[in-house]
Order: C-alpha cells, then structure tokens, then sequence
C-alpha cells in the first residue's frame, strides 16, 4: 500500500470522513466514549453495511441481526481497539463473518428440512417482489449463484466499491486473491448472462 503523500486526495477524504464521522481530531479519538463513537458509526454506516448484507443474504432481518451483532461486538472491543481509524473495517470484516455464519447455517437448516410432494417451495422475499426490471433480476440471480468468495469479492468491488486493499482486509486474503476472486467472478456472471439471453 502506498503512502500517503501531502496533498493525498485519499489521505485528506479519510481525513474528512473521520471529522464527520466523529466530530473531533483524530487523537482524541483514543479518548471517545465506546457509546459516543459505535453511535457515530451506526449513524453514519449502518444502512450501507445492511444493504451489504442483503446481498449478500438475500433476507434483510437477517441482515440486520449480523450488522447489529457487529456493532454489538466493536462496543465490546472499543477500549482494546488500538486504531480507532479501522473500526469501520472491523465492523466490514464482522459483517462478513456474520453473513458467512448465517449462511453456513441456512445450509444445514436446508439439508435438513422435509421437503413437499413438488420440491422445495421458493419463498420470494418482499424486496426481490419489488424488483420490476428483468435484468437487474438475472443480475441478482447470477451474483447469488456464484461461488461464495467470488460473490463477497463482486459484492464487496462493485456494490461498496472498495479498493482491493480493503475488500482484501476484510476477505482476510491478499490482494492477488482479490483480483483472482473478482475476475473468476466477473467472468461466469458475463457466461451466465448471455445463456439467460
């Protein structure tokens, strides 16, 4: 990662950011209550990291549950947070997790339930209802059928647009990974899509 240099456009958004986010200089952030800063930070991400979620869930009060139990977690760890800047990853990284739990649990509740005489019944959820164009409907279609790191990395580029140096820290992989993990993905969403034409 390259360092940042006076004048940095990057450098002096974080900046910005922090100072919304916080209301205060950056050293005494250290010295915020973990009440005062969890609450700047669901103010300010909170419904990002839901959408996030969705779709990465596909079921938003699901979603919900694993945000909050990731601000839940970060309000425990304030006082032994030594950079307070990466909260906003810990919370990322956090949701991850909790949507990688939610669907590994998803999975052994779906092995395990009885199905009816026609198959399994497909629920539609109120948000994928609301959907009206086709396309965007395969495009979600196509996402959620991806391989899962494939589809964190999609999600994560794309939809949250963060850099690969984030998307990496909050994957827990390298960089290289990331790219592998977006170009594989990238390349059976574009197959997919031209079969559904």
């Amino acid at each position: 990662m390259q360092a940042a240099t006076p004048g940095d456009p990057a450098r002096d958004l974080q900046s910005g950011l922090r100072a919304r986010l916080f209301g205060v200089e950056a050293e005494n952030l250290h010295h915020m209550s973990a009440d005062d800063a969890i609450g700047a930070l669901f103010a300010a991400h909170y419904r990002g990291l839901v959408r996030l979620a969705v779709l990465l869930l596909h079921d938003e009060a699901v979603a919900e549950d694993v945000v909050q139990d990731a601000y839940v977690a970060l309000h425990r760890r304030w006082g032994r947070l030594r950079d307070a800047d990466k909260a906003l990853g810990y919370l990322r990284t956090s949701v991850l997790n909790g949507a990688r739990s939610a669907l590994r649990k998803r999975g052994v509740v779906e092995r395990h339930v009885a199905k009816g005489p026609d198959g399994p019944q497909v629920v539609v959820s109120a948000e994928t209802g609301a959907l009206s164009l086709l396309r965007h409907r395969e495009v979600l279609a196509a996402v959620r059928r991806l391989p899962t790191r494939q589809r964190e990395a999609i999600v994560l580029r794309y939809y949250a647009e963060l850099s690969e140096a984030e998307i990496a820290d909050a994957m827990g992989c390298s960089r290289g990974a990331v790219k592998s993990h977006v170009s594989r993905g990238m390349q059976a969403l574009r197959k997919s899509l031209e079969e559904a034409l």
